[in-house]
């Protein structure tokens, strides 16, 4: 069962959370409704983003590869992070139904009725998330695989913005397409709050540790200034821990040394800089803490695999297609 987040320690560490969430590129939308009726089979392929599944009624086994089976229950939400293939059914046996068969030409969410008709019924809700903008690699690959939230007392949110999300996509009003997508980005907020307070102390990686009274603390300071010459025993003394201690249980909860963690700090604020600004280099080489320009972009290019100047060029001229393909559909 999950937590409710209020009964964390350190909420200040969510700060960074929000800081990271805010300079994503998050998107999103719902794919499909279903009705099912017993027996029934679902069958989806890998994509290229995560895919999240609500099941508003009745119960799913969710199949994954390498025999990975979930028993899913009403008001359970899964997140497929990696988007790896999956299926849903009530009877395995059941003819499977291609998810990629079905039309979606048009933009409304329209109900998809599958199965036999015979009770239990069963009704799902599935969506998608994507980010964009990779300021650490991607949020969704500090997530698991599969990430389950499993229903509690207190998950009405879950329920109140996804019908939400559902009224939204069934008539097509002025504003729509924003609309959808402010929604998506409130549903995935709550989904990693009830995530991160699930996680027992040492569990979820860099998620997990903005919750620690010590390294949470120490991640702000890393991302308020990652410009500065950070050091084991300064920050470790910042926190209140010596600096052995304070190494080893950095790299336990994080997942990786404090040096390397402010070097991807640094490549992700330059990234976003690069992107969002038309600051010179040799100024965002000096904003994260290098001293020539030189020397930042021989980093960089190690990091990200392309110089400076061209991940900013490639970036800009993504947004730039981005762009220009909403007008087009607009005109449309």
């Amino acid at each position: 069962m999950l937590c409710p987040i209020v009964h964390r320690s350190n909420l200040g560490g969510m700060d960074i959370l929000a800081q990271v969430l805010d300079r994503v590129r998050l998107g999103g939308t719902l794919l499909f409704h279903f009705e099912l009726g017993h027996p029934w089979h679902l069958e989806l392929p890998a994509r290229p983003y995560a895919l999240f599944h609500y099941l508003s009624e009745g119960s799913a086994t969710l199949a994954l590869d390498q025999g990975r089976q979930i028993q899913m229950s009403e008001g359970d939400f899964v997140v497929i992070t990696r988007g790896e293939p999956h299926v849903f059914y009530s009877d395995r046996r059941a003819k499977p139904l291609q998810i990629m068969d079905i039309d979606r030409s048009s933009p409304r969410l329209g109900v998809v009725r599958h199965g036999k008709g015979a009770k239990p019924h069963s009704t799902m809700i599935c969506g998608n998330f994507t980010v964009s903008r990779p300021l650490f690699g991607s949020v969704l690959e500090l997530l698991p695989p599969v990430l389950l939230l499993k229903r509690t007392t207190d998950g009405g949110w879950l329920e109140a913005i996804l019908r939400r999300m559902v009224s939204e996509s069934a008539l097509e009003r002025p504003g729509q397409r924003v609309a959808l997508s402010r929604l998506t980005e409130v549903l995935f907020v709550e989904v990693l709050r009830s995530w991160i307070a699930s996680l027992s102390p040492g569990q979820g990686g860099w998620l997990g540790a903005i919750s620690d009274p010590h390294i949470g603390p120490a991640l702000k300071l890393i991302h308020e200034n990652p410009e500065r010459p950070w050091t084991l025993s300064a920050l470790g003394q910042s926190v209140g821990l010596g600096r052995s201690v304070f190494s080893a249980r950095f790299t336990k909860l994080v997942g990786q040394s404090m040096h390397r963690y402010v070097i991807e700090r640094r490549m992700a604020e330059a990234a976003f800089l690069l992107e969002t600004s038309d600051e010179p280099i040799a100024r965002i080489a000096s904003r994260v803490g290098y001293e020539t320009a030189a020397a930042f972009s021989k980093l960089f290019l190690r990091h990200h695999g392309l110089s400076p100047g061209r991940y900013r060029a490639a970036r800009r001229s993504d947004s730039d297609e981005r762009h220009a393909a909403i007008a087009e559909e607009a005109a449309d």
